[in-house]
């Protein structure tokens, strides 16, 4: 018998696997499975079980409602960026590309800030058109934001069409701010106005 206090111990608070468990009770899988059933403690879905083997300290952000004036402007901002500029379709990753870096600066000011997301663990994405150096753009980016070359996937580049005036605006490419956390995602999604 598996004592219910050493399952929820191991399982619940330090968050190991069952297949874990049983390898340092000297136990089966099935026969950890066996007593989770019997004491009633609910398993995690495999999603679970891989965000938690990934994320073995807890999740990688924390949020409050924050109660300062400039947090709590920069949340208002940070989630009116997203509803508008946002791609909520993704359910894995919060995505939000644009031509402007101020509007990205605000951004990951956003993610850092208000959800206390590392800066070196957001990844970006650059799409440029064919008449525009990827090399160059790269540079602009990196400067302009302060992140580093490595942060940012290899560019995607696009064939130019016609000279307009979006093409104006964007001489530098359209840079995505990437940041892969589900649960991060659903709390973002649930903040919105919906």
């Amino acid at each position: 018998m598996i004592k219910r206090e050493i399952l929820a111990r191991l399982y619940l608070d330090e968050r190991k696997s069952m297949q874990e468990i049983g390898d340092v009770l000297g136990y089966s899988l099935h026969t950890v499975s066996y007593w989770m059933k019997k004491h009633g403690i609910s398993t995690r879905s495999r999603s679970e079980a891989i965000y938690a083997k990934r994320n073995p300290d807890g999740d990688p952000f924390s949020f409050k409602l924050p109660g300062a004036f400039e947090e709590i402007r920069l949340l208002g901002i940070g989630i009116g960026l997203y509803w508008g500029e946002g791609n909520k379709v993704d359910p894995n990753s919060i995505r939000l590309g644009n031509t402007d870096p101020e509007l990205i600066r605000l951004f990951i000011e956003f993610l850092v800030v208000i959800f206390k997301i590392k800066r070196e663990k957001l990844k970006f994405g650059l799409q440029v058109f064919s008449d525009i150096d990827p090399d160059s753009a790269l540079d602009f980016w990196t400067k302009k934001l302060n992140i580093q070359r490595s942060q940012v996937n290899k560019p995607v580049v696009t064939i130019s069409g016609s000279l307009g005036t979006y093409r104006k605006k964007s001489q530098y490419g359209v840079l995505t701010v990437m940041c892969h956390n589900k649960k991060l995602r659903d709390l973002l999604i649930s903040l919105l106005p919906m």
